[in-house]
């Protein structure tokens, strides 16, 4: 399996008293290749799950991997928040839409179905994702 994955995939599949732990748990033991991801959602789930170290350990053993260079992009970013402004995106999420419009092919593996349901790459195509099956 491959994809792109947002904060509180990671969270949950780091935490096993998260709610979405035993979804992410499985999605974690079908990855093939390391799972996409940017330097904003590592610095996300560090800090929600008050561990450093548990987070850059995803790195160490390949489970996932940086791609994205977010000087690279920043006027795509720019165009992404004014966009949806509105919703008031934070930085993870812009640079997850961003990365689904360079890897057309992943899906972003997310418990934030509400948002990725709303944003759109490239103007106006849906971005794949992979949630939690609703309770």
């Amino acid at each position: 399996m491959k994809g792109i994955v947002d904060t509180g995939f990671l969270v949950a599949f780091l935490n096993r008293n998260d709610q979405h732990h035993e979804w992410a748990a499985e999605i974690g033991s079908r990855v093939s290749d390391p799972l996409l991801t940017c330097e904003a959602v590592l610095a996300e789930t560090a800090y929600l799950i008050e561990s450093t170290r548990k987070t850059v350990e995803l790195l160490e053993q390949g489970f996932v991997e940086i791609s994205f260079e977010l000087p690279k992009h920043v006027d795509e970013i720019a165009r992404l928040a004014e966009r949806y402004e509105v919703r008031k995106p934070d930085l993870a999420d812009l640079c997850l839409i961003r990365m689904s419009e360079i890897n057309p092919g992943l899906p972003v593996i997310t418990v934030d179905e509400t948002d990725f349901r709303v944003y759109r790459r490239n103007k106006r195509d849906i971005i794949p994702i992979m949630c939690p099956p609703l309770r």
